[in-house]
Formats: C-alpha cells, sequence, structure tokens
C-alpha cells in the first residue's frame, strides 16, 4: 500500500531546476529518500506537505491530494524540519506543548501528550530546560517530539541527524527504528548519509539533479539480490576486465577490487587461463552508496544546489494547521 505518491512533478526556483517531472512512490514501512545536498529531497518533502506549489503535476499523501487539501495531509503527517527552527527562549515541554495546540489539542491534554512524547525520545528532565542551552542532538530530539505529539500516521524526516557525532547519530537511528517498529507509523527519511538509510530503511529512493536515479527495495537498489565477488587479479588493469567481459562475467572497478558478478569458477578459469594470480576472492555486494555513485556518475555528477532560503520562524517550518 502507498503512503504517498507522486506523478510528473516539477519544480522551478528561478534558473534551479530543483526537480523535472519525478514519479515517485513512497510505501508502507521506512524509506530512505537519498541524494547529494541541492539534488531536490527538501522540495519533494515540502511540495508533499502542501508547503510550495508545483509547477506542474500532481502529489498525494494518505489518500489525500495535496493541492486540494494540505491541512488534511498536515493533520496526518508529522514534519521534521532541516536546520535551526527552534526558538531559544522557551523550554522543551512548553514548545512541544504549545505546537499540540496548534495541531489541535485542548492545552491540558497537549501539556500531557507532550510530556508524554518528550519522554519516547529521550528528553526526560532536559525537557524543562530553555531550548538555546541544548545541543544539536537534544534539538533534533525536540523537533522529533514535535513532529509525534499529534500521532501522526506517516513521518517526514529532513536530515534528522545532521550535525550529530557518531552516539547522537545511532541514538537517533534507534528512535527511527523504533518509531516504525513499537509504534507503526511510517517513515519518510530524507538524507544524504546512505549509511544511515541501510540501517534503518526498507525502500530507497534515489534523486539527483532533479531526477530519480532509482527507487525500489534496498535489495533491488543495491543489487544484493545479485551477488557477486570482490577480486584482486593481476592488477586489476584494462587488460583483466576485457578477459573477465570476454568469459561472459560483468566486472566494474569498486575500491581497490573488481566487483564480478558471475561464476566463482568462471574467475578462477580466467586467472589460471592468463597466469595471473588470483591474490583475493570474497563474496560481496555493492553498497548503496556504490550503486548511487555509480548512477550519478553515469547521470552527470553533481547536480547545482537548490536555492538557500531564509530560516522560517517556527509556524513557517513546522506548516501547522490553521
Amino acid at each position: 500500500m502507498l503512503v504517498a505518491q507522486v506523478e510528473d512533478l516539477s519544480k522551478r526556483y528561478g534558473t534551479v531546476q530543483a526537480l523535472d517531472r519525478v514519479d515517485v512512490e513512497i510505501a508502507q514501512g521506512c524509506t530512505g529518500l537519498v541524494g547529494s545536498n541541492g539534488a531536490g529531497k527538501s522540495t519533494l518533502i515540502k511540495l508533499l506537505l502542501g508547503l510550495l506549489v508545483p509547477d506542474q503535476g500532481r502529489a498525494s499523501v494518505l489518500g489525500h491530494d495535496v493541492a486540494v487539501d494540505p491541512l488534511a495531509v498536515r493533520s496526518q503527517v508529522g514534519y521534521l524540519p532541516e536546520g535551526a527552527c527552534l526558538p531559544g527562549d522557551v523550554t522543551a515541554a512548553d514548545f512541544v506543548a504549545f505546537m499540540a495546540q496548534l495541531g489541535g489539542l485542548p492545552p491540558r491534554p497537549a501539556r500531557e501528550r507532550a510530556a508524554e512524547v518528550c519522554y519516547q525520545v529521550g528528553l526526560e528532565e532536559e525537557r524543562y530546560r530553555a531550548v538555546g542551552g541544548f545541543s544539536t542532538g537534544m534539538q533534533q530530539r525536540v523537533k522529533l517530539a514535535v513532529a509525534l505529539v499529534h500521532d501522526p500516521s506517516l513521518l517526514l524526516l529532513d536530515e534528522p541527524t545532521d550535525g550529530m557525532d557518531p552516539q547522537g547519530r545511532e541514538d537517533m537511528l534507534d528512535l527511527i527504528a523504533r518509531i516504525r517498529g513499537e509504534l507503526g507509523i511510517d517513515v519518510l527519511v530524507s538524507t544524504h548519509l546512505l549509511g544511515d538509510v541501510e540501517r534503518v530503511c526498507d525502500r530507497v529512493v534515489m534523486v539527483h539533479g532533479g531526477h530519480v536515479l532509482a527507487q525500489g527495495s534496498i535489495a533491488e537498489v543495491a543489487g544484493t539480490t545479485e551477488p557477486g565477488f570482490g577480486i584482486q587479479l593481476g592488477n586489476n588493469g584494462p587488460e583483466v576486465l576485457a578477459a573477465l567481459a570476454a568469459a561472459g562475467l560483468e566486472a566494474r572497478p569498486s575500491g581497490n577490487d573488481l566487483l564480478v558478478k558471475g561464476a566463482s569458477d568462471l574467475i578462477r578459469d580466467v586467472a589460471a587461463e592468463r597466469g595471473w594470480p588470483l591474490r583475493r576472492m570474497v563474496p560481496r555486494a555493492p553498497s548503496l552508496e556504490e550503486t548511487f555513485l555509480r548512477l550519478q556518475a553515469a547521470a552527470g555528477g553533481v547536480p547545482p544546489a537548490e536555492p538557500a532560503s531564509p530560516a522560517p520562524a517556527p509556524e513557517a517550518a513546522w506548516g501547522v494547521r490553521r
């Protein structure tokens, strides 16, 4: 079942084509939206929320047409925006409760719900401190609490581990996994860190230069359904690649190895016939990062950056209901 879908969607900022007639399907579960900075990830999320108007195409989220009823979409979607957007002079508990009220809860239930959600994301006594004194990791937890406070069916997380140290990243990824596994909330994680996607996601959408490079399950996109071997044969040079191809083996450079798809016996036969030393042969499959870099290179390198926009006021950043 799809929780979000875009068809023929385009968005341009002046001379920059942020998205160019993309088709994307977001299924239930946890999906990673990956791409380099400026690839169009944040634009796609804001279009799904109805915070931007597309130049063409349509988007639907949880059965609602975003152009027709954006408030119905935002009432069922939690959003963690990228970058700094929290007021520094209020406590986390007050801010989360305030956002719960903007989501439709009366004051007292909003306070109770805020306390519950702050505890879920690891904000215990800290929730009574002013947000301005929080570390980056703690501020990300506050934003996650806001995204959860109105009990959404879908979370859109824009760079949730941005600026975090390694332990903070691990803690945030654990939280995302728990939200999906224990609370049953579908999640879309936008990030340029493919390791984060491999860690918590079932599916992936790869974007580059406003185009979709690939989408599907992690196994399908990364190629793990077609395992191969990482080898060091002779000097791993062009002559070796040609010999492997002549033997019917698909091979390409991957780091210090050649990644070869095919039977191990054929690899050994090539080594024996040519008298080349087979120094290394280990089972492996291409990672998401290798796959993305290969597809990005084939698509033409680094895309132009999306234009910078001024930091929004908290209400504008969250896309609250009015």
